[in-house]
């Protein structure tokens, strides 16, 4: 039992479980800000046309069987327009930082495909190791 408690504690203690942790703890509050400027920002603008952006009332009833497809409607737009929030406030601009932060040279590369079989050989090759067509010397 001892024994037990010990590997859980070092189980517990890792790095990565910690790591994961906190990382699902950030997620969840940045769910909810997302979500938040989705509903309170963004939903208004669709709005504007019209006199509200909730379609949640729309429904049809087959034999008693209600089908909100409003609500369907909402759903799809809210992700849509999470989506975009994310992709335009987020990914593109760490997309950007990212590129501007590149310093390291564009590595050329030591292979090329062989023209027959699509293998990968070193450039210097003049024959394939895979399909052993002539290659030719690298230009």
């Amino acid at each position: 039992m001892k024994d037990a408690v010990k590997d859980f504690k070092t189980f517990i203690l890792r790095g990565n479980v910690i790591d994961l942790a906190v990382g699902v703890a950030i997620g969840a509050a940045f769910g909810a800000v997302v979500t938040s400027f989705t509903k309170n920002l963004l939903l208004p603008i669709v709005a504007i046309p019209g006199s509200k952006a909730d379609f949640a009332q729309y429904d049809f009833t087959i034999r008693s069987s209600v089908f909100r497809y409003g609500q369907f409607i909402n759903d799809i737009l809210s992700f849509v327009l999470v989506a975009a929030a994310l992709f335009f406030f987020v990914i593109r601009p760490i997309n950007i930082l990212m590129a501007r932060r590149k310093t390291e040279p564009d590595v050329m590369s030591t292979t090329r495909d062989c023209p027959y079989c699509l293998s990968s050989i070193p450039i210097a090759a003049s024959r394939c190791a895979f399909c052993t067509a002539d290659v030719g010397a690298a230009s």
